[in-house]
């Protein structure tokens, strides 16, 4: 007795029937080079780069947690470290990812409910997305530089 048909060792293949059908090439995609660059591909790009970022951010969050867990000297090395010019360009950098990836994850909301679909209202929606996160950034730095944070 034989299976039935669609039922063999391969699942929708008759073992009994020769592959007559020729495996076509499947199309590649697109590549970036293809398409023409406009505000919301950036958007999208951006909001993936600053999704990595806030995972370093993380990560520094972790070892903040660590020298402060490790005792009374790794704690002022790394709170150095983070001052530093190079730390220091590293938090507004994380800064400003943390309010993009806010801003643009809320333009998204927008979206997912079928508001802001067109062109003019997601460019629109984009800039305004970069806007805020620029001008949170400098807020949130210019309250933290004039409350006494790290000098």
């Amino acid at each position: 007795m034989q299976p039935a048909r669609g039922a063999g060792a391969s699942a929708g293949v008759c073992q009994d029937m020769p592959m007559t059908t020729p495996v076509r090439e499947r199309p590649l995609s697109p590549h970036l080079q293809v398409w023409r660059w406009h505000l919301t591909m950036l958007t999208s790009i951006l909001h993936r780069a600053s999704g990595l970022a806030l995972y370093a951010g993380a990560i520094l969050v972790a070892g903040w947690a660590l020298a402060l867990g490790a005792g009374p000297d790794a704690y002022p090395a790394y709170m150095d470290l983070l001052a530093s010019p190079l730390g220091r360009l590293v938090l507004v950098g994380l800064t400003l990812s943390l309010f993009y990836h806010l801003a643009n994850g809320i333009r998204h909301l927008f979206w997912d409910a079928g508001l802001g679909l067109s062109v003019t209202a997601s460019t629109q929606s984009g800039i305004m997305a970069m806007a805020f996160s620029v001008v949170a950034t400098v807020i949130v730095w210019a309250i933290g530089l004039g409350q006494g944070g790290p000098q």
